[in-house]
């Protein structure tokens, strides 16, 4: 978990000097923002599955997966069936401890990444599909 502040300038960045004449505090507000990194770094939304939406969703998300490996990397098909299907498993069985998240463009097409904690209940992590991951470089 991290906690950020947004909205608060500091005036030596951009050669600003406070004014010993006028009030303080009239520049822009703070906001604290606390969460996961990886949420908030990347915009990601919450949404919310049934146990039989989040079935019909995976379902069908591992289908496209397959596909676009097929036609890609047909070598990472076997590997990506077999270990997606032992981690939906451990998904479904583990079910309600899951905060789920997509892009903030919602598309209903992309990945849903899986929130938990560890046994601490203080540690985040997250479960992404690598192969429905798509390398950017920067």
């Amino acid at each position: 978990m991290v906690t950020r502040t947004e909205g608060q300038i500091d005036d030596s960045l951009i050669g600003g000097n406070a004014s010993a004449e006028g009030p303080e505090g009239d520049g822009t507000e703070a906001t604290v923002i606390t969460g996961v990194d990886i949420v908030i770094n990347h915009h990601l939304q919450e949404t919310s599955f049934t146990k039989e939406s989040y079935k019909k969703y995976i379902k069908d998300y591992m289908k496209a997966i397959k596909a676009r490996l097929e036609e890609h990397k047909p070598e990472r098909v076997k590997p990506f069936m077999t270990g997606a299907a032992e981690q939906i498993k451990h998904i479904l069985a583990n079910f309600k401890n899951y905060q789920f998240f997509v892009g903030e463009n919602m598309n209903p097409d992309g990945m849903v990444a899986l929130l938990d904690f560890r046994e601490d209940g203080v540690t985040p992590y997250m479960i992404f599909f690598k192969d429905g991951l798509e390398i950017e470089k920067c």
